[in-house]
């Protein structure tokens, strides 16, 4: 073989090594998962929830002469009216009808009852705020209650977008109007009479007085007897 052609394939092998080395190096992940990003974000999170925990609390602290309960959840709640004659509590499978409001820790309205009423909402079937589809659950009928959540039980690290900001406890009063089993629901619904729509309005079909006096909505006439502030 003359030496020209030695050095010819010599270097064709070269590049053949060179060009299979690096397609394995492309090949090989780019960066690895590791645990310390993990540790330091749970390290944060237990710091901010600490954070929102202690705001709580002197808020808490500073109003003595309201009771307070605390949630196995990692929530905080009162009464403003409590009904001690009811023993049921809406479930799974019941459509709960209640009012709210929800305000900042510090009793600033964020969105008020008017601009979020009225709520029908289908226990644990919907996705709701996760601190409400728990609170709703421990209240009887023609309650109101004022729930302190941490942002973890509200809208988290993201807010709404829209008033609620990053990582923001929230105060929400709630009152649950009424609840019944889903299947209740739907015969009511199947049930109603039919609506004929004129230019002017819409006019029932059977306007009896019963029905009539059905169709109007109930009377709010709960005070609180304490408000957050």
């Amino acid at each position: 073989m003359k030496f020209s052609q030695y050095i010819a394939v010599v270097f064709f092998i070269s590049v053949m090594l060179t060009g299979c080395k690096q397609h394995q190096e492309v090949r090989r992940p780019i960066s690895h998962t590791s645990g310390t990003f993990m540790k330091k974000s749970a390290e944060r999170n237990k710091k901010l929830v600490a954070s929102e925990e202690d705001q709580i609390k002197t808020i808490m602290k500073s109003n003595p002469t309201i009771e307070y309960f605390a949630s196995s959840k990692g929530y905080w709640y009162s009464y403003e009216t409590m009904n001690e004659l009811d023993t049921l509590t809406p479930k799974k499978g019941d459509i709960a009808f209640f009012d709210y409001e929800i305000k900042d820790i510090d009793g600033n309205i964020i969105y008020s009852q008017l601009e979020l009423r009225p709520q029908i909402y289908y226990v644990d079937k919907q996705e709701i705020m996760i601190g409400l589809r728990d609170g709703i659950k421990l209240m009887h009928k023609n309650e109101t209650v004022n729930f302190f959540f941490p942002s973890h039980m509200g809208f988290g690290y993201h807010g709404d977008n829209k008033k609620i900001g990053v990582n923001q406890p929230l105060l929400c009063t709630v009152t649950l109007n009424d609840f019944i089993p889903e299947s209740v629901y739907k015969k009511q619904k199947e049930s109603k009479p039919a609506v004929v729509k004129t230019p002017l309005q819409a006019v029932s079909t059977d306007s009896t007085p019963k029905q009539a006096a059905a169709v109007k909505k109930p009377i709010q006439n709960i005070k609180p007897k304490d408000t957050l502030k």
